[in-house]
């Protein structure tokens, strides 16, 4: 490969061998079984030679097809083991590399933006990437006053590219369907389309990333990368020394592994209501663990580094009061509560009956991390959550069917499973119930605050207290796609990816 595919009839047809290249396979296994070898070992092979062409075809592609790929590897935790073994080295890959771009085509995007003197704006710099990802590939370099960057390049022809893609791929998304199992590949398309514009715009990018260094440059235990320049389709960075998250799930020890665990699940309820973003984008290639001058601990010395602000959730109040109110009340039983908050926030259509007390069963035990003080978050039981929501002869399974995810929650929602499902590739030890407590509006109850039922929880707007925020989400806050009914249960645990120093 010599430069992103970018003619539309190309990367049509490279798609389409997926879902054809799969249905040849399985032909190719029944073959083999027909033949007498035993059924087990050849599903392997058909799956590990599936996941080998997944990993060609859309690391190559770039755009939204890798985007896509990056999105499924983080649900590999909630499939069953036999089926999950095979795709996890394959699509891990995509959370910290991918094919690069030939320098020539670095250099002329760097001319373009930069000017034709670019060169004398570093004192170094890296030819080989340190990371590539979807839409761009990251260089180490040395800006010019002596600091160590990451220079983020975007992709010539991204933008068309992965337009194109997610066209292409929501036509399969029925027949990609059987790549990961149990994952419902449609919606989770729709939403990656809803936020391109936003990813490519790298001034929008660098604004949110400035806003995230101003709140935390105090901060012990979170750490942001200042924004050294920005052009069109050029972002530079300071650079973050540190382990990537795929590392640790690799090979961290458990130590590293709850410490990196409880600090994502801080970042990700503290920075809705400290920065009035929600970080869209929570998968390892975009996490750092630092241990800076004490890697052998102890480690609450340890820090967090967080990369890439290309894909952000605007709530200017912060995360949503009826999220809090409705996992309080759950938690105290309040069946009656939680149905009644819910069907005013459009969980519950107005056309649906459902027992209370069957919703609150559906809900508890997913809810299990907040009902204790530490809870162990691990593979195996993200894949019993799972298999409880897809057994289709299951009352669970119809009544979650029955449930509605408002477009205002659609990307609060993702965003949780793939913090979930990335604390459960770690096997992470977390104080689940502290974060809640301590930035989720309406979780910790207040004495002294009125009774959260008195108000109608459906005339709230998400992430709006006064009429100024308001305004502010009108301009800026945008909304994903109506969520199909059954997507409730579909998103076994995410997370979208996409890999690079500043994760592209």
């Amino acid at each position: 490969m010599t430069d992103l595919p970018r003619k539309a009839i190309t990367r049509t047809a490279k798609l389409a061998a997926l879902p054809l290249g799969f249905a040849g396979r399985a032909t190719w296994g029944l073959g083999k079984r027909i033949g007498g070898r035993p059924a087990e070992i050849v599903a392997r092979e058909v799956q590990q030679r599936t996941a080998e062409q997944m990993f060609k075809v859309l690391g190559e592609l770039k755009g939204g097809a890798m985007k896509l790929g990056q999105a499924m590897s983080v649900f590999e935790s909630a499939l069953p083991e036999e089926i999950a073994r095979p795709y996890r080295a394959a699509l891990t890959k995509l959370q910290e590399a991918a094919p690069p771009m030939p320098s020539r085509t670095v250099h002329a995007a760097l001319e373009e933006r930069l000017g034709p003197d670019w060169p004398e704006l570093f004192q170094e710099f890296e030819d080989k990437p340190a990371a590539a990802a979807s839409i761009g590939q990251v260089h180490r370099a040395v800006w010019h006053d002596g600091r160590t960057v990451a220079v983020k390049v975007q992709y010539p022809g991204a933008g068309e590219a992965l337009l194109s893609d997610l066209n292409q791929l929501s036509r399969f998304a029925r027949v990609l369907g059987p790549l990961v199992p149990g994952l419902d590949v449609k919606p989770l398309i729709a939403e990656l389309r809803e936020r391109v514009a936003e990813e490519l715009d790298y001034e929008l990018e660098a604004a949110s990333q400035r806003i995230h260094v101003e709140e935390y440059a105090q901060d012990t235990e979170i750490v942001v990368p200042e924004v050294v320049h920005q052009s069109d389709q050029i972002l530079i960075t300071e650079w973050l020394e540190g382990v990537p998250l795929s590392e640790v799930i690799a090979d961290g020890t458990q130590e590293e592994r709850d410490r990196a665990g409880q600090l994502l699940a801080r970042f990700l309820f503290s920075g809705a209501s400290r920065t009035g973003l929600l970080h869209a984008d929570p998968h390892p290639g975009n996490f750092r663990l630092l241990t800076g001058d004490a890697p052998d601990g102890p480690p609450e010395q340890w820090k967090l580094g967080v990369l890439d602000f290309g894909s952000v959730n605007r709530l200017p109040g912060g995360l949503p009061e009826p999220i809090g109110i409705a996992l309080r009340m759950a938690l105290e039983n309040d069946a009656a509560g939680v149905y009644d908050l819910m069907r005013g926030e459009g969980f519950v259509k107005p056309t649906i009956e459902l027992d209370p007390d069957d919703l609150l069963d559906f809900l508890l035990p997913m809810l299990e991390p907040a009902q204790v003080d530490a809870f162990v978050f691990d593979r195996q039981w993200l894949r019993s959550q799972a298999a409880r929501m897809a057994d289709r002869h299951s009352p669970v399974y119809e009544l979650g069917n029955q449930l509605n995810l408002p477009p205002a929650y659609l990307l609060i929602h993702r965003v949780t499973l793939s913090t979930i499902g990335v604390l459960c590739q770690l096997g992470a030890t977390v104080r689940m119930r502290d974060e809640l407590e301590a930035w989720v509006p309406g979780f910790a109850a207040d004495p002294g605050s009125a009774d959260p039922e008195s108000e109608d929880p459906g005339s709230k707007d998400p992430g709006s207290k006064d009429p100024e925020s308001k305004d502010r989400a009108e301009e800026d806050a945008e909304e994903g796609p109506a969520a199909d009914a059954g997507e409730e249960s579909s998103d076994g645990a995410e997370e979208e990816p996409e890999a690079a120093e500043t994760s592209a």
